[in-house]
């Protein structure tokens, strides 16, 4: 019986897909215009690739629910690295929840055609979060079906609009001019503080790793998976980016609804249908990306507080299948605390993008999880060089450098350009002030927290 929920390896690739693919990321980087094709080759091929190739050779040489913090601890024993890893990786989690949270009201606005009051988006809101975090109750293998419907809704999505994009250029041109000036990088700040969200496009491949026991043969299946899986990612990617920058001028894409504004400007007045239909789709791929990624966060910070790096309530289990529901709650809390928070500054502030801000402070976080992994692959590699590796990174000396240090500079340079105002002018500080306020005061909980969990461990050890 349990045999029967095991992960194949069609469904390990489909759930790289449904984890790293995102399709709500696809209108930000839209709207830095042509350039936004050379950002995509240039960071599959300076990120992507590199970081892939990292996650298959540590997710199958470290097996286990830990990931990113179990590959950190291992390489940087006695230091709290680990422990900033775990939270940075978790607290990014409850912010992305509240910024797809915001968008589900706008999305079922589009559905059904009706205007909804503050109050009542603010319940829809609240019902996705904990929707999500009751699925999180159960284990993944139970999720398998939703798992790959989303992956598969969000291939769907990305093949129509792509088409979409073909059809309307056939008809009508481009709407944005298609010089090939146009399609040189911009290296304005606007442009640049979104090639955050391309690296964030690519993330994903060590949640699927933290799957192991859930899988068939995760030595065999993780690589397999994650090089299938990001040549798919990759290629669906830069079509539907085609398809949203052949239909909308590049300053009226809107961050989050882009895609769906995309459809609409495409299909004209008579695909209301279709319209609706792509929103609902669109809705079920939110719901597959939470779900995907909240078995991975809450396992990660689960484990690390069972070796007393994250507070207790994260290591608390539900006995009948033992998943970490005491992450799971926390997160819900959070996000909730979140949504509510943005109503109320959706009081204060009308014109505000909440789910930019939300978003962007869920980016740094996550981003600066990723940061110690790259150094900690190179020392694991030269400190622990006999444990079996079923997968090995090619290269070796500043080749193995090289494929560590560039996407690690490629992460800090994007948590800059997405998180500190390069200018001081009222127009920059008013759009990053809430995020770098935000990072700030996030990281300095963590350190605060960290620093709380040593001192008992101390105090137990006395």
């Amino acid at each position: 019986m349990e045999e029967t929920k095991k992960f194949r390896l069609i469904d390990v690739i489909l759930s790289v897909i449904c984890v790293v693919f995102v399709a709500e990321a696809a209108a930000p980087v839209a709207s830095i215009g042509n350039s936004q094709y050379f950002w995509w080759i240039f960071m599959i091929v300076a990120f992507l690739l590199p970081y892939g190739l990292i996650s298959a050779e540590l997710g199958t040489a470290y097996v286990g629910d830990g990931g990113l913090y179990d590959w950190v601890t291992s390489a940087y024993p006695g230091t709290k690295w680990g422990a900033r890893v775990s939270w940075y990786y978790w607290i990014n989690f409850p912010l992305w929840m509240a910024s797809l949270a915001v968008v589900t009201p706008e999305l079922i606005s589009v559905i059904f055609g009706v205007s909804l009051h503050p109050l009542v988006s603010l319940l829809i809101q609240l019902v996705f979060v904990w929707t999500v975090t009751g699925i999180a109750f159960y284990p993944v293998c139970d999720s398998i079906v939703i798992l790959n419907v989303s992956a598969a809704v969000k291939v769907l999505l990305a093949l129509l609009v792509g088409g979409l994009g073909v059809y309307y250029v056939a008809r009508n041109g481009f709407v944005n001019p298609m010089n090939l000036r146009s399609f040189l990088p911009s290296f304005d700040l606007g442009s640049l503080s979104y090639i955050s969200v391309i690296i964030f496009n690519f993330l994903g491949f060590e949640v699927v790793c933290t799957y192991a026991d859930s899988m068939q043969k995760p030595r065999r299946q993780i690589p397999l998976a994650i090089v299938i899986g990001g040549v798919v990612i990759a290629g669906i990617y830069l079509f539907s980016a085609f398809g949203i920058g052949a239909a909308v001028l590049t300053e009226d894409i809107s961050v989050d609804t882009g895609l769906i504004d995309a459809v609409s400007l495409m299909v004209g007045k008579g695909g209301g249908f279709l319209v609706g239909a792509v929103a609902l789709l669109f809705l079920v791929t939110l719901f597959g990306n939470m779900i995907s990624w909240s078995m991975g966060v809450n396992s990660v910070a689960a484990y690390a507080a069972d070796r007393g790096d994250m507070p207790r309530i994260f290591a608390v289990r539900r006995e009948k299948n033992h998943m970490p529901v005491g992450s799971a709650l926390t997160s819900g809390i959070v996000a909730s605390a979140v949504c509510l928070l943005g109503t109320l500054m959706g009081y204060l502030f009308p014109d505000s993008s909440l789910f930019w801000s939300f978003f962007a402070l869920n980016l740094v976080m996550l981003l600066l999880s990723y940061v110690p992994v790259f150094p900690a692959f190179l020392r694991l590699r030269r400190d622990d060089p006999t444990r079996p590796r079923p997968f090995r990174v090619p290269g070796q000396g500043w080749v193995l450098k090289l494929i560590a240090y560039v996407p690690m500079v490629l992460i800090l340079l994007s948590v800059v350009f997405t998180a500190v105002p390069l200018s001081l002018d009222r127009e920059t500080l008013s759009y990053y002030l809430p995020i770098t306020v935000g990072s700030v005061v996030s990281i300095l909980i963590g350190e605060v927290l960290i620093w709380w969990r040593a001192r008992q461990g101390h105090k137990r050890r006395v």
